[in-house]
């Protein structure tokens, strides 16, 4: 298989895995973890696979044209940075899924456990491989919602649930941040393509928008990697299942924001605005994560603020700009993933056997599980920067470019001490780690009693620890090629002179771990009897909580803001939300013709106003000035003039030569006035029903005020319309598609190649609108309660006496119902009369009036039909057309008719047609839209028949309820 398809399928790999996972049966524990593990294992294969092209400098890529106008493609892109996180996606991945096969308790529903697990390793994927940045931020805000769902996974646990909407509303907001960043990114360079990015750095640092795009991208990076002040929300994720932290946060999504740094490195470090933005937050970080961490109470809870610091110290390398740091960073977060990873297991263990992660209870575990211990100690070492250790290496990069110049400031000169100072910290957080958990007296009054876990449970961290001794024995041999590959993908330029050698004999860098470690031993001394008194958190930063600020935050906007926000502009009447987006509407529509000069009459000359053509419209006009005016006295009355008007609507697209929107425009109001019709009963009192005598002059100058806006609508829009057909057809859009329908969408009806050819991403986007209008509908129905009769408005009581006479759901000797018989029957023989005009509309489309809407709707029309001839009954008992499967099947046609074109090397949606010859009817144009079209059949059917089912249940709802109510009198 072609390199290139294999990232397509390193990509796609999870997210099919994540989808099969959902599909098995809750109790199917071993076969999700089996294939989960299978996605993980094969990924990293792939990966693997890819080295060697990747070592050789040139990085692998997948390319397929979506919109290339836009500059937006999708695109994959594996250089040496990119395969050294993939690598660490899928191999802890891989020990992560076999750790939670024995960690996830049989009552859980495992299964989706790991559909949450595949999918969100197929965003991570898709981070790291993209090659396009809005592809990268698409990716990226994927992370964020499928963490949202692995951390509230035991949904049950009001601190899961807290913690996974923290983690959602910061790394969200960062992802809108990042965003914008990103556009202003590909305004300064002219594309999103970071090859094309890559390449730009004189253009992005010299450019007004750099510090704004800088701040905006940082922000996101941030947000993502828990960098301060946004630090808070990762100790509350740690509610999620161990398995989930153990992934999460150390390989996967903290080091989300630390690839966005280090793949835009290359183009906007360097600078001052880099230096004292990345610097101070990453400097602040490393101090306050390490600091906290040392008093923390919860094993996790420690953890979790080690790994604060250690993104901390990561940020803070990539902050300094200089290649030397960059390859400490890149290699430090390959470190932090292997010891952290290994860290996070072994406490899920102690939780597991234990039953408890309070440090206050747990002690001289050794002698319990001597195994597991020694793994913890080994791993916490490593994290400590002991030598012989992956994490002494990178610490001792880390030390050596703190001591290094780089800009000469204040804040240059003093790193060697903060840095000597985490190191302090680092040490104490580690030894209590090691020492309060491990050895002390025997822990009483545990949950469970203590011992060694299964073998296969313990695996992945034996595993995991056995690399951080390799890299820390034999870095050249073990981790050398691979960072080698990562920093030539970085720096893409002759990498610096770096020495992973395990001695450089007695230098500054030495004796400033030495100094660590022996103040941190000195410091854990001296906490000591702090510590082992159980007092939560930090002496000085006990009662400063991110938490607190986040939820005052968030009630303050959410309660104070967003309630005065409502009250100002809120309602829970329909009327008056619909006057703000109608004037907000106009305005909208004029601001461009106003700002850009263009409003006013073209021209070409006018023709005369026919009198029948103002006939016609004083008729329309006329209908809807009386539907505003019956509405207040007899609501079907005014549905009978709307219906007028939009008759009218429709003559006057006959006459004008537009028969596809004519089409259109009768099928519509067909289906909406019948619906219309069977929620008339539903609808809330009117004012005449609330003051019979006369109402309020409130109400009365709210009306004018709507008949206002109505008239000044309408007469904007006209006037706009009067504009753009004036003007001559040389300087209107609408020349193009008229010389291009036929020629590139192969067909003579304009108006549907239009809109399943040349905006058939425009249409993509109305058709999923629909569909979720459907829902919205459906659900809001079946939650509706009709109002007993006791409280029905005289108009609502008649329309119901009315519908219950004219039911067919009567007894067959009612004299009504049998006088529906006949209609009843004509209207049984016209289903497949209506049926073969949809599919006739539905074939003819492409070059004459019809289409995939027009045929949708003749169709819902034939279902339309029955319902009212048979009743309610007949939708519950016959009507078998599963909307949401065609609604589904509408979707699933229409995106594979555009991913379709991506097989032939075509842009998304590209269309292709030709003439085909069949027999007994010869040679026919066929092109590729019409299985677009058919997916918009098929959604339009679903959606209106889902309608029409909701209206159905209610009044199945409402006889019942009157049937019950007459048996129990």
């Amino acid at each position: 298989m072609p390199h290139d398809t294999l990232l397509l399928v390193a990509l796609a790999l999870p997210f099919l895995g994540s989808l099969a996972a959902g599909f098995l049966p809750t109790h199917a524990r071993n076969a999700a973890a089996v294939l989960a593990g299978s996605v993980a294992v094969a990924g990293m294969a792939i990966t693997i696979g890819l080295y060697a092209t990747v070592a050789e400098g040139a990085p692998v890529q997948f390319w397929l044209s979506w919109l290339p106008m836009l500059g937006l493609d999708f695109s994959l892109r594996l250089d040496g940075l990119a395969w050294l996180f993939a690598m660490m996606i899928f191999g802890i991945g891989a020990l992560v899924v076999l750790y939670a096969r024995y960690y996830m308790s049989r009552e859980d529903p495992v299964p989706r456990f790991f559909s949450f697990l595949l999918a969100f390793m197929g965003s991570m994927i898709g981070i790291v491989l993209s090659g396009n940045l809005i592809q990268l931020v698409f990716f990226w805000e994927l992370t964020s919602l499928f963490s949202f769902l692995l951390i509230g996974y035991w949904h049950h646990s009001a601190s899961a649930r807290d913690g996974a909407r923290m983690a959602l509303t910061v790394t969200g907001t960062g992802g809108l941040c990042l965003l914008v960043g990103v556009l202003l990114v590909g305004r300064i360079v002219g594309s999103y393509d970071i090859d094309q990015v890559l390449e730009s750095r004189d253009l992005i640092v010299q450019s007004d928008l750099y510090v704004p795009a800088l701040v905006l991208i940082l922000l996101g990076a941030f947000t993502k990697s828990a960098q301060f002040p946004f630090h808070f929300w990762l100790p509350h994720a740690m509610a999620a299942p161990t398995p989930v932290s153990a992934y999460l946060h150390s390989a996967t999504m903290v080091k989300a924001g630390i690839f966005l740094l280090m793949r835009l490195w290359p183009v906007m470090s360097g600078t001052d605005a880099w230096f004292y933005m990345v610097v101070p937050a990453g400097l602040v970080t490393l101090l306050l994560g390490a600091f906290i961490a040392i008093f923390q109470q919860d094993l996790k809870g420690l953890l979790a603020y080690s790994t604060i610091s250690h993104l901390g110290l990561i940020t803070l390398l990539l902050g300094l700009g200089s290649p030397l740091a960059a390859v400490a960073a890149i290699f430090h977060t390959l470190n932090h993933a292997i010891f952290k990873a290994s860290l996070f297991m072994a406490a899920g263990i102690i939780d597991h056997e234990t039953g408890t992660r309070d440090l206050r209870k747990l002690s001289g575990l050794y002698r319990y599980m001597p195994f597991t211990a020694t793994l913890a100690m080994v791993a916490a070492a490593a994290m400590a920067g002991v030598p012989l250790l992956n994490g002494f290496i990178s610490k001792e990069m880390f030390f050596a470019e703190a001591v290094a110049d780089h800009t000469g400031s204040l804040l240059d000169d003093s790193l060697p001490y903060w840095a000597t100072l985490a190191g302090v910290f680092s040490v104490t957080y580690s030894l209590r780690f090691i020492l309060g958990v491990f050895f002390g007296p025997p822990p009483v009054d545990l949950p469970h009693r203590p011992h060694e876990p299964a073998h296969w449970m313990r695996f992945p961290i034996e595993l995991l620890v056995l690399i951080c001794l390799l890299i820390g024995i034999v870095p050249s041999l073990t981790v050398g090629p691979a960072l080698a590959t990562a920093v030539k993908g970085l720096l893409d330029a002759t990498p610096p002179y770096y020495s992973l050698a395990l001695w450089h004999g007695f230098n500054l860098p030495l004796m400033m771990s030495l100094i660590a470690m022996a103040g941190g031993v000195v410091l854990y001394l001296g906490l000591r009897r702090y510590l082992e008194s159980g007092i939560e958190g930090p002496p000085i930063l006990r009662d400063f909580k991110g938490q607190r600020i986040f939820e005052k935050v968030l009630a303050t906007l959410s309660w104070q803001w967003a309630r005065a926000a409502e009250s100002a502009l809120g309602t829970r009447r329909l009327q008056p939300q619909m006057r703000i987006v109608i004037c907000l509407a106009v305005v909208a529509a004029l601001a461009p013709f106003l700002a850009n000069g263009a409003v006013g009459t073209g021209d070409m000359p006018g023709t005369p106003l026919p009198p029948a053509f103002a006939l016609l419209w004083l008729i329309g006009g006329a209908c809807a000035l009386g539907a505003a005016y019956q509405a207040k006295y007899h609501r079907f009355a005014a549905l009978v003039l709307v219906g007028g008007a939009g008759l009218v609507t429709c003559l006057t697209f006959v006459w004008l030569s537009a028969p596809d929107l004519a089409v259109t425009q009768l099928l519509v109001e067909i289906v909406t006035t019948v619906l219309l019709l069977l929620g008339l009963r539903w609808l809330p009192k009117r004012i005449e029903d609330v003051y019979p005598t006369r109402p309020p002059l409130k109400v009365l100058l709210r009306r004018y005020v709507d008949i206002t806006i109505a008239c000044a609508l309408g007469g904007v829009m006209a006037f706009l319309a009067y504009c753009l057909m004036t003007r001559p057809l040389t300087s209107s859009v609408s020349r193009f598609f008229v010389e291009r329908a036929y020629s590139e969408g192969g067909g003579t009806n304009i108006i549907n190649v239009i809109l399943v050819d040349f905006r058939g991403f425009d249409t993509m986007g109305e058709i999923v609108v629909l569909c979720l209008a459907a829902l919205t509908v459906f659900a809001l129905l079946r939650r509706f309660r009709p109002a007993p009769e006791s409280i029905r408005t005289p108009e609502q009581q008649r329309i119901q006496n009315a519908y219950d006479e004219a039911s067919p759901d009567r007894s067959p000797g009612d004299t009504v119902a049998d006088y529906m018989l006949i209609p009843r029957l004509i209207m049984h023989w016209l289903f497949p009369v209506i049926a073969v005009m949809a599919v006739y509309l539905f074939m003819r489309g492409h070059d004459l009036p019809g289409g995939g809407f027009a045929a949708g709707i003749t169709l819902s029309i034939a279902f339309v039909v029955q319902y009212m001839a048979s009743g309610a009954r007949w939708v519950e008992d016959h009507l078998r057309v599963l909307p949401l499967r065609w609604m589904g099947l509408g979707l699933l046609t229409s995106c594979a008719t555009g991913v379709g074109s991506w097989w032939f090397g075509y842009p998304f949606l590209t269309s292709h047609f030709q003439y085909v010859e069949l027999p007994l009817i010869g040679k026919m144009p066929a092109a590729s839209a019409l299985l677009f079209d058919l997916g918009v059949f098929a959604l339009v059917v679903g959606a209106t028949v889902l309608i029409l089912i909701a209206l159905a249940h209610q009044s199945l709802r409402s006889s019942r309820a009157a049937q019950a109510n007459e048996g129990s009198d």
